[in-house]
């Protein structure tokens, strides 16, 4: 069995689900109906398949998984970007976490590499 907690990029992933969360609570009411599930949904996928694909006995399977992970870090930065530019949320409040989830889906693509060799 691998050890996810020790994977830098499931620290991570959980630290954008976290950050997501805190965002979340600020929402207005109209803005947190709409978006709140939405974008705590898609961090919380990110750090969850990669621990559920670290637990696979395959690469393949793993991989699939970090596929997932990867998916919903894009998902998540969609749903910021539209939530940004409809003035939801200020741009001074989701630089850090944009960069952060850049930084995100560079480590699930380079592990996706290290796999598919």
């Amino acid at each position: 069995m691998k050890n996810f907690k020790q994977l830098k990029v499931w620290q991570q992933g959980c630290e954008i689900a976290i950050q997501v969360y805190r965002l979340s609570m600020l929402l207005e009411r109209q803005a947190s109906f709409t978006f709140s599930s939405q974008i705590t949904r898609a961090a919380l996928s990110i750090p969850s398949n990669i621990a559920e694909g670290s637990s696979r006995k395959s690469e393949k399977d793993y991989f699939r998984f970090l596929e997932c992970a990867q998916g919903s870090s894009f998902e998540l930065e969609t749903q910021l970007e539209i939530m940004k530019d409809l003035g939801i949320v200020k741009e001074s409040d989701v630089t850090d976490l944009i960069t952060l989830i850049h930084q995100e889906q560079k480590m699930i693509y380079g592990l996706m590499k290290t796999l598919d060799r």
